[in-house]
């Protein structure tokens, strides 16, 4: 099941704990597809970013209770990958031109 490297890392998680972990690391935190598997991840860092990958930890994140007025839902469910770059490669800047 080869999906686009586009539709796989669907963002970058810029947070506190995020930006900590690349600084000290050399790890960044995306919100990925449910459906990826580590080995889809690992390929679609590496090419949208030309770096390599050492190693990849995904968490699964529960949606929550929500309330609007007297309606009730829940927000999606997401999967949160952390990815650790090898030793010596370039660290990936999201904003560059900020």
């Amino acid at each position: 099941m080869s999906r686009d490297q586009y539709q796989t890392i669907l963002r970058p998680m810029i947070t506190e704990k995020s930006t900590w972990l690349k600084e000290k690391n050399r790890e960044m935190c995306f919100e990925v597809d449910p459906r990826a598997n580590k080995l889809e991840i690992k390929e679609a860092v590496e090419r949208l970013f030309q770096v390599k990958v050492d190693r990849v930890r995904t968490v699964k994140k529960r949606g929550k209770r929500r309330r609007v007025g007297r309606s009730e839902g829940w927000t999606k469910n997401w999967v949160k990958a952390y990815v650790k770059l090898k030793e010596g490669e370039k660290m990936v800047e999201y904003f560059e031109a900020v």
